[in-house]
Order: structure tokens, then C-alpha cells, then sequence
């Protein structure tokens, strides 16, 4: 009786093309492991991105947290912790969350914007003339430095400007104090972000739709759906996730609204924004523990908002076949 390592004899025809497992060598050897180096890789490309994300972000909010329970006046040495004096002060003030309602005006705008963006994204994902032009002339605006919007635009509605000389032009001689009207400088400041931040919606949308299958609009066509149908039902099932982001986006920056009117009205006229009244209590006021815990106080609502817009428009993936 031999041992079963003693003997291995080939399958008949193969001879000695196979090689076959030594004497007293298992037959399921394990692969050499990794080495350390190779493991480690994808964490040493992620390191500095980890550390300037840490350093930039994770650490301002954390001191920022830490700040909102103190009475610091951003100068002196000494910071006495107060609890949750400041978040009690903060809500507790009806004027520091009345600049809340400023905001409608913007997210009204950013109804409109988003409207506005999406029948042009849709327009010029078809075949028409000059496209191309249409579609820088739509995006340029976002590219444009927010400081040099807000000096364009004080020209553009200052009495005598270009707005009354347009409106002239149209039959309409009366001037308007559009930045000093508490009745009008809101509706013009959000205007201004509206033409301001078309076009990073439109780019959205437009990038949304091109990633839509062309032979899926070849079937429509054949089953005789025309432009509408297709919008109807190919382009907007399709680009749900995007418009969801979107919608993100301009509930987001609705609420913390800060450039524009900052540079316009300085917050004059009833065109507080809650991040230009937050800026004021930390910088003018020297309130830097009440203005961390405004800020505290802006990021949980944005957080919220944007967890309730999830649970009601949930990114499910898109089926168009």
C-alpha cells in the first residue's frame, strides 16, 4: 500500500505538458499577500486631501462650535464659556431671525432661475441655429467675480441709470429708487442673483439631458413623439437626480445670501440677509460667540432642509427603456 504523495501519475495524453504538484506540496498554495506599500497606496493619494479638507473644514467648524458657547469678542485672550446663553439670546431676539424673510425673495428667484434654466438647457439640446453662442452667453455670468456684479448693477439701477433710461425708452418716465425702496431693492437684488447663477443651472440641466441616450430619442421618434412628449416624458424623468440637486442649491445658497447685497446695500433698506447680519455681530458689533452660534444655527436649518428634501424626492435611479 503506497502513500497517495508517493505516486502521481498524468492523465493519460497530457504527459509532462501539465505540471503537477510536487510530492508532499498542498495542492491549494496561497498567493504571496500584498505588501505593505501596495495596501497603503490609495491612502497616501488621499492624504493630503484628508489634511487640507481637515484643516480648512472639520477644524473651523469645530472651533466654530466651540466659539458659539462663548462670550469671545474675537480680540481678547480670554474666553468665558456661557453655555447656551448666545442660542438663548438668538432665539429669543425676534429681529436676528426677522432677515429670515429676506430670504423668500431669493428663493423666489431661484424658483424662477431654475424654471427659466431648464427651458433653455431644453431648447438648446435640440438642433438650432447658433446654439453654441447661446450657451456662452447663458454661462458667462457665473464667471463673472460677484464683487463686479455688485458694481455693474449699483450703476444699473441707480435713479438715472440704464434701468430708467430703458424704461424711457419704453414710454415710462417716472423714476424708482430700486436699491433705496424697501418696496423694490429686495426684488432687485434678487434679480441681479438670478441673472447671476442662470447659468451654473443651465449647465446642470444641459449636462443632464446630453447624458440622455440618443437612441432613446430615435425610438421616440419612430413612435411618432414630438418635442413635447419627449420633454414630457424623456427629459424630465431623465434628469430627476439633477433637478434634486438643484433645487439643493438654490434652497442652500436662498438662505445664506451674502455677496450681492452686501456690496450693493451693505444690508440697508431692509436688505439684511442672515449671513450679513451674522458678519455684523462678529466684526462690528465684536459678538463673535452670538455670531458662531448664528452660524451654527444657518448650517442646522441648510442641513435639515436638505435631509427633508431627500426623504421627499429620494434619488431613485431613472429607468427610460
Amino acid at each position: 500500500m503506497t502513500d497517495r504523495h508517493d505516486v502521481v501519475e498524468a492523465p493519460a495524453g497530457l504527459d509532462d505538458r501539465i505540471p503537477l504538484p510536487a510530492a508532499g506540496r498542498p495542492r491549494n498554495a496561497r498567493r504571496p499577500r500584498r505588501g505593505l506599500l501596495t495596501r497603503a497606496t490609495p491612502w497616501l493619494f488621499l492624504a493630503v486631501p484628508l489634511v487640507l479638507l481637515a484643516t480648512f473644514t472639520y477644524t473651523p467648524i469645530a472651533n466654530m462650535l466651540y466659539y458659539s458657547f462663548t462670550d469671545w469678542d474675537g480680540f481678547s485672550p480670554d474666553r468665558h464659556l456661557v453655555g447656551s446663553a448666545n442660542y438663548t439670546e438668538l432665539f429669543t431676539r425676534p429681529d436676528l431671525f426677522r432677515v429670515f424673510f429676506v430670504s423668500l425673495f431669493y428663493l423666489a428667484s431661484g424658483a424662477v432661475q431654475m424654471v427659466l434654466a431648464l427651458y433653455f438647457a431644453t431648447v438648446l439640446s435640440f438642433n438650432v441655429r447658433f446654439k453654441n453662442f447661446f450657451k456662452g452667453v447663458l454661462f458667462f455670468p457665473y464667471l463673472i467675480n460677484g464683487v463686479a456684479i455688485g458694481f455693474v448693477f449699483l450703476y444699473f439701477f441707480q435713479p438715472g441709470g440704464t434701468l430708467d433710461s430703458v424704461l424711457r425708452l419704453a414710454g415710462v418716465h417716472s423714476q424708482h429708487l430700486w436699491l433705496g425702496d424697501p418696496k423694490l431693492a429686495n426684488w432687485s437684488l434678487a434679480g441681479v442673483s438670478l441673472w447671476r447663477y442662470l447659468g451654473l443651472n443651465f449647465v446642470l440641466f444641459l449636462g443632464a439631458i446630453q447624458s440622455i441616450p440618443g437612441d432613446i430619442y430615435e425610438a421616440a421618434d419612430l413612435d411618432g413623439a414630438n418635442r413635447w412628449h419627449q420633454v414630457r416624458y424623456l427629459i424630465l424623468p431623465g434628469i430627476r437626480p439633477v433637478v434634486s440637486l438643484a433645487a439643493i442649491l438654490v434652497v442652500s445658497g436662498s438662505l445664506s445670501v451674502f455677496e450681492i447685497p452686501y456690496i450693493m446695500t451693505g444690508g440697508a433698506g431692509g436688505t439684511t440677509t442672515f449671513v450679513i447680519q451674522t458678519v455684523k455681530l462678529a466684526f462690528q458689533f465684536n459678538k463673535v460667540g452670538l455670531a458662531s452660534a448664528a452660524a451654527v444655527v444657518l448650517l442646522g436649518i441648510v442641513l435639515v432642509v436638505t435631509w427633508v428634501q431627500r426623504l421627499l424626492v429620494p434619488d431613485e435611479g431613472v429607468d427610460l427603456t
